[in-house]
């Protein structure tokens, strides 16, 4: 018989875009008892969650609840229960996750058009709205911050013509929900899709998100009730059923409101981390909250200016969650990530496509967020990028974070 190991995972300062450091309070809630998914206990935390999610997303829709399973699990959820075959879906990318947006659509059988602006920056909404009118979609797609290239698109604009011209504007929010504002009712936002291994710091498993009453009735539209739960009051769809069973939202709703029609066997655990990361969000306030992730972003932005490096990207659009360095000339940038990992136990990110190779990526995320990984990753970079026999301003990284940190004159401008 074989003889494996106890688990005992090495302890790490995860300075990711995602996954992020977990709170110890969520770590605790994942260990709970279980209880039955129908259980009066159980379905009272389920609506917390979702009255806590309609103050995260700022927004009065009725439905705002959580997909089981990784952010992407959302996405898919929300497009393959909006698009019909044939359906034209306007995707605007400038990064990694638009592609995505694309690809699912396409799968959905989306007639798909999509355009592409330089790597690094966003859309003028004026140029996003231009096409719009063009081309006449049923559906836009958008990500709100490109965790690919730091980047993070204004969306007000584009959210009021959407409005304006009957079309559903639908956002992934993965990156930002939790760490920035996603102002849902503000923006005109149809749907809105995040995650909780980013700035929720709740391991990776659920896709909390939220749709109006504009979704909710396309959604009713193409309804069907699970064949094995069917009884004569059980209208079929209108127009063409949503052709994932796991991931129909016309059937979650049901699960999630108070019918309480069963659909699948909920993620226990998995919502009790949300649930305890959601009241943590609340505790330290959404305004205290993306303050925090703010002088954190300047403070580190500080720092690696101040060592020498040169920031990647449009700063006017730039993602307060994540910072992307170029990596010096002459530089081995996956030898500087495995030296940090392996000596000081940082972890922090390369990039896809065609930044691979060209850029790190530190995220300041949800717990991650704090004074002291800060500081350690700056020291730590500093330190590697010595030894890699890069010539920079030693000690100006750390001492340039710590004026920010005191509110120096200028520090946080």
């Amino acid at each position: 018989m074989s003889n494996y190991k106890e688990l005992s995972p090495s302890l790490r300062t995860i300075m990711t875009p995602g996954p992020v450091e977990v709170d110890p309070r969520v770590l605790r809630a994942l260990s709970f008892p279980i209880l039955g998914q129908f259980d009066p206990e159980f379905t009272s935390l389920m609506n917390e969650t979702m009255a806590m999610l309609r103050e995260l997303y700022m927004t009065d829709n009725e439905w705002c609840y959580p997909v089981d399973g990784t952010s992407r699990s959302g996405i898919e959820a929300v497009l393959v229960s909006l698009i019909q075959p044939g359906d034209k879906v306007l995707v605007p990318i400038y990064g990694r996750f638009g592609h995505l947006l694309v690809e699912i659509s396409e799968r959905c059988g989306a007639e798909v058009v999509f355009f592409e602006t330089e790597w690094g920056t966003v859309f003028d909404p004026e140029e996003v709205i231009k096409a719009i009118h063009a081309h006449k979609p049923s559906l836009v797609a958008m990500v709100h911050g490109e965790t690919s290239t730091g980047q993070m698109q204004p969306l007000a604009e584009i959210g009021k013509a959407c409005r304006e011209l009957d079309i559903l504007f639908v956002v992934d929010a993965v990156a930002t929900i939790g760490g920035t504002p996603v102002k849902t009712d503000a923006w005109h936002l149809d749907a809105v899709m995040g995650g909780t291994q980013k700035c929720l710091s709740v391991p990776s498993g659920m896709a909390p998100l939220t749709y109006n009453s504009r979704v909710e009735q396309k959604l009713m539209s193409r309804k069907t009730v699970e064949r094995g739960l069917r009884d004569a009051t059980s209208a079929l769809a209108e127009g063409r059923t949503i052709a994932s069973n796991y991931f129909d939202l016309s059937q979650l709703q049901d699960y999630w409101s108070s019918a309480r029609l069963n659909h699948h066997t909920e993620a226990t655990s998995m919502l009790y981390g949300l649930h305890e990361g959601l009241r943590i969000l609340l505790q330290e306030g959404l305004e205290a909250r993306f303050q925090r992730h703010l002088v954190n972003e300047r403070a580190l932005v500080a720092g690696i200016e101040g060592m020498g490096l040169q920031l990647y990207g449009d700063m006017s659009s730039k993602l307060p969650v994540v910072t992307c360095i170029t990596i010096p000339e002459g530089i081995d940038g996956e030898s500087v990530r495995s030296m940090l990992l392996s000596d000081f136990g940082i972890e922090i990110a390369s990039s896809f496509g065609p930044l691979k190779g060209q850029i790190w990526r530190i995220g300041t995320m949800g717990f991650s967020c704090q004074r002291k990984n800060v500081l350690h990753v700056l020291g730590a970079l500093e330190a590697v990028l010595l030894r890699h026999r890069h010539v920079l301003p030693a000690g100006e990284a750390v001492q340039a974070a710590l004026d920010v940190y005191a509110g120096k004159e200028g520090a946080l401008c």
